[in-house]
């Protein structure tokens, strides 16, 4: 078979994939899952047009990741054969432990376990199966490569992660703020002491890059209408976990039967359960609600009702903390209105917090490389004040309930 594909990019055009190690394993169906697994979990509900996958944004990566491997290359930094492919599989994995409806799911199938730690563990699953070709690409997932700057390009403050996702994710919603320069953005990059630096040619495109990803959050991300959609999403999963503890059937396929009725932790994350959670997708949780919003249980049936039919919670931002007064107002006011308890009613009123930082000071950051050799962080280079401002996290209360009824 031709395994050197020519894939057609809505934003980059012809994407050439490198070698047919990473064809192997676009084609392998733990990838292939991706594509039913939305890129932006329920903020289609918001945007119509973010129904895009993680298999387009890996994919994506993989291209970004190419293009900076040939200009560092080219600026003399020597990157040998296995380091590229290292290079590639790794961006193109890094995603590939996402459960369904990418972030909103994170913690509600499995018991605190991140996307990040079943990435790896698919990432060792597939070691075995392609013969330890993997092994390079592990390490450098795991920044235990001696060579930084490689990780840096993974999983940094401008890896090709981010430069991928928000130049995508402004192109699917049409959120125009977030169209970064991530072509421009990586020409500008280079390495001095094995650590990932940005020419000062650069230092506007960073700016960019650093309002862009506060703008995509504020705008995006965390809309009020995604968040509420997530958490009623959350809340859905954790009564169905309830029902099940008390001896109920619900009807769900065989893969998310499983995690409802188990408490899978890390530990617990055997070749079989990764088996079980490569078959997990949006597709499993869509038909389940949809069974669900017809079940006899008050709370399973309404919040299934409002996702499918985008009946939300009204939500209200605020940026002090929610008095508990005004939380029992409604809780007591929803008790009375459907004879129902307070456990049942705090699935329906609710306090939480938000928060966004666009650019991390205190991990490492973005290094602009002036042309004296003189290497200093991107805040202390621009002579943009707010830069400093957008390293402070800020944080934002919200409060959801019923409009008036459910």
């Amino acid at each position: 078979m031709n395994k050197l594909k020519i894939l057609n990019d809505p934003i980059y055009g012809f994407i050439t994939i490198p070698n047919s190690l990473i064809f192997d394993l676009i084609q392998h169906k733990y990838f292939q899952r991706l594509r039913r697994i939305t890129q932006m979990g329920l903020s289609y509900l918001v945007y119509p047009g973010a129904h895009h996958t993680r298999f387009h944004h890996a994919i994506g990566c993989v291209h970004l990741m190419q293009k900076a491997v040939n200009i560092l290359r080219f600026k003399g930094v020597t990157i040998s054969e296995e380091e590229e492919t290292g290079l590639y599989v790794a961006i193109l994995l890094h995603d590939i432990g996402h459960g369904p409806f990418s972030h909103a799911m994170e913690n509600s199938i499995a018991n605190n376990v991140s996307h990040e730690e079943i990435s790896l563990l698919f990432m060792e699953r597939l070691n075995e199966e392609f013969n330890g070709s993997l092994t390079l690409a592990i390490k450098i997932f795991k920044g235990e490569y001696p060579r930084k700057f490689m990780y840096q390009l993974i999983s940094g403050q401008l890896d090709m992660d981010r430069a991928d996702y928000l130049k995508r994710d402004s192109f699917y919603t049409g959120v125009a703020e977030g169209n970064i320069n991530s072509e421009r953005l990586i020409t500008m990059l280079n390495v001095v002491d094995d650590n990932l630096v940005v020419e000062e040619k650069g230092i506007y495109s960073v700016e960019k890059f650093i309002v862009a990803r506060r703008l995509m959050y504020w705008q995006v991300y965390l809309h009020k209408t995604s968040l509420v959609a997530e958490q009623l999403l959350i809340r859905v999963l954790k009564r169905a976990k309830e029902l099940f503890d008390d001896g109920n059937n619900l009807k769900a396929s065989e893969p998310l039967l499983y995690f409802l009725k188990n408490k899978i932790t890390i530990d617990d994350f055997d070749e079989k359960t990764l088996e079980i959670f490569s078959q997990l997708d949006d597709y499993d949780i869509i038909s389940a609600m949809k069974h669900w919003q017809y079940h006899n249980d008050f709370v399973l049936s309404n919040l299934c009702e409002m996702i499918i039919n985008r009946n939300l919670l009204k939500i209200k931002i605020k940026n002090k903390t929610i008095k508990v007064s005004s939380l029992k107002k409604h809780q007591v006011a929803l008790m009375e209105e459907y004879k129902i308890s307070e456990e049942e009613a705090k699935y329906f009123v609710f306090t939480g917090n938000i928060s966004n930082q666009a650019y991390q000071l205190q991990t490492e950051g973005i290094n602009i490389l002036h042309k004296s050799g003189k290497i200093e962080d991107i805040v202390k280079a621009s002579d943009q004040l707010n830069l400093k401002a957008l390293s402070k996290p800020v944080t934002k209360f919200y409060i959801c309930y019923p409009k008036d009824k459910l």
